[in-house]
């Protein structure tokens, strides 16, 4: 399948005693998708997916499925730096339903391409759903050109989430191979990306402002430019004030802000004080949220 359209990616909620909270994650699956969410990317960078337990990371996958139920798909990132218990997570989402996979390449140590094949093919070949790529520079880990085409020959690796400034790289991978699923990941470049010729969106800040996402996309697949090009420099302004902040740690304190209980962190990340609380609420404000 190829996945079209808006795409949060999702925070793990946890409560303060950092359990899943089940409750929140619901109401917060529930109205994404009365806001028009595409389908969902589980336990990424937002999710915090590799710095999770491995039973709170099969938790949160498989409450996330029930309460979708296939209403719309679901992509789950199961990276770990343990690769044995990447193969683990893999096979145990596949057998939940989830419509895809997704991981980032081994990080830390240096590897070579070699090696970096070797990783995703053991990986699509422990399961039989689609796999897609996670391409984040933040890993340490840039993909060649070279390197794409030999992972894009494994039969079932049939895409890649870009969080990627270099769109000139997609453009090229686009030309190469239309029938790859190339998924944009920096939000405040999503209208970029599509031009690009991405296929959808994931993201971060989709999460309290989606319906804002969805106008850019829309206006995108309309033919309508001044209206997506409107709607897209509206939602980097945001972000561009929520930045200096954490813009992870900005999402969850405006969700909580609009009605969602999941302003809690993962040790050691730290809360905002009451006066950073009104100087985000400020700034947003002030770049055009209504919240």
């Amino acid at each position: 399948m190829k996945f079209e359209g808006i795409l949060p990616a999702l925070i793990t909620p946890i409560d303060k005693n950092g359990k899943l909270n089940v409750v929140e994650l619901e109401k917060m699956l529930e109205r994404f998708i009365a806001e028009g969410a595409d389908g969902f990317y589980v336990l990424g960078a937002t999710g915090e997916g590799v710095i999770v337990s491995k039973e709170l990371h099969m938790e949160m996958t498989r409450e996330t499925l029930r309460i979708v139920n296939h209403r719309v798909p679901c992509i789950v990132h199961v990276a770990r730096i343990n690769n044995d218990e990447m193969i683990e997570l893999a096979k145990y989402t596949e057998s939940l339903g989830a419509e895809a996979l997704s991981a980032i390449p081994p990080i830390f140590y240096k590897y070579s391409e070699a090696d970096i094949y070797k990783y995703f093919k053991a990986l699509c070949d422990a399961v039989k759903i689609p796999v897609l790529i996670y391409n984040n520079p933040n890993t340490g880990v840039s993909f060649s050109d070279e390197l794409l085409e030999k992972l894009f020959s494994i039969p079932n690796l049939t895409g890649i989430k870009w969080t990627n400034p270099n769109y000139l790289q997609v453009i090229a991978l686009r030309d190469k191979h239309p029938e790859l699923n190339i998924i944009n990941g920096p939000d405040e470049l999503l209208l970029l990306g599509l031009t690009a010729g991405c296929d959808a969106g994931i993201g971060t800040t989709y999460n309290f402002m989606l319906p804002l996402f969805k106008k850019v996309y829309e206006n995108f697949k309309a033919g309508n430019n001044a209206e997506a090009k409107k709607y897209q420099t509206l939602v980097t302004n945001i972000i561009l004030a929520i930045l200096p902040f954490g813009a992870l740690r900005a999402t969850k304190f405006l969700l909580s802000v609009q009605g969602l209980d999941v302003n809690y962190n993962f040790n050691p990340t730290s809360g905002y004080s009451k006066e950073e609380e009104e100087a985000i609420l400020a700034a947003v404000r002030a770049a055009g949220l209504e919240i």
